[in-house]
């Protein structure tokens, strides 16, 4: 079955081109990006490795781990490293697990069936520092994710998680969020004692409460 939200994030040992882990004691206390590429030497892999080694730092501000996985081994990882530090212009700085026998990709339903090969798909998965899965996204091996993307919605979870807020659409970091509606106006004023902006009673606008 289908990892839902809220499931535990199954754990697995596996070997990555940084070593051995334990997947739940390599995220620790914080949170993890999981996310597929369908093989090693391919276009769009390699952009989208190139991007995440980008991003490390932004990612580490959220403290949150990334790891990539594919159904390669461990040494044909290591070797296409190579490339994609040549042609993305950074250094890959995060560990790629290697699971040629398919232990993990089955683990997280990452095989596409019908595809003619055991490749995965672009699957990501937002795991919380309680190895809770917080948010899946699904790709076709033609289109690139955006990471960008990725991040927005780490964002979103970390402050809706200590705020009674949601956040509206495209919302950004530092952008206005909405109160739940669950809060009554009384409620409200408790925790939003600069005021809001009420456009119906079920949409009450206010600022970031951490800003």
């Amino acid at each position: 079955m289908s990892l839902r939200l809220g499931d535990t994030a199954p754990d697995f040992t596996a070997d990555t081109t940084e070593g051995r882990i334990r997947f739940h004691d390599w995220i620790g206390d914080g949170w993890a990006v999981l996310f597929s590429h369908p093989a090693d030497f391919t276009p769009v892999c390699t952009t989208e490795l190139g991007e995440t080694a980008k991003l490390q730092q932004e990612f580490a501000k959220r403290d949150c781990k990334v790891i990539a996985v594919s159904v390669d081994s461990v040494e044909d990882h290591k070797a296409w490293i190579g490339d994609i530090d040549e042609t993305q212009g950074c250094a890959v700085n995060f560990p790629i697990i290697g699971d040629t026998d398919h232990k993990v990709s089955e683990l997280y339903d990452m095989l596409h069936p019908g595809e003619g090969d055991a490749s995965t798909v672009r699957s990501v998965f937002l795991i919380d520092p309680n190895k809770k899965v917080r948010m899946t996204l699904t790709y076709p091996k033609s289109a690139g994710r955006n990471f960008d993307e990725i991040l927005r919605v780490i964002d979103s979870i970390q402050l809706t998680d200590g705020y009674k807020v949601a956040t509206p659409v495209n919302w950004r970091d530092g952008d206005d969020v909405i109160i739940l509606p669950s809060l009554s106006d009384e409620e409200a004023k408790q925790h939003f004692p600069e005021g809001w902006k009420t456009l119906k009673p079920y949409l009450r606008v206010t600022k970031q409460p951490n800003r």
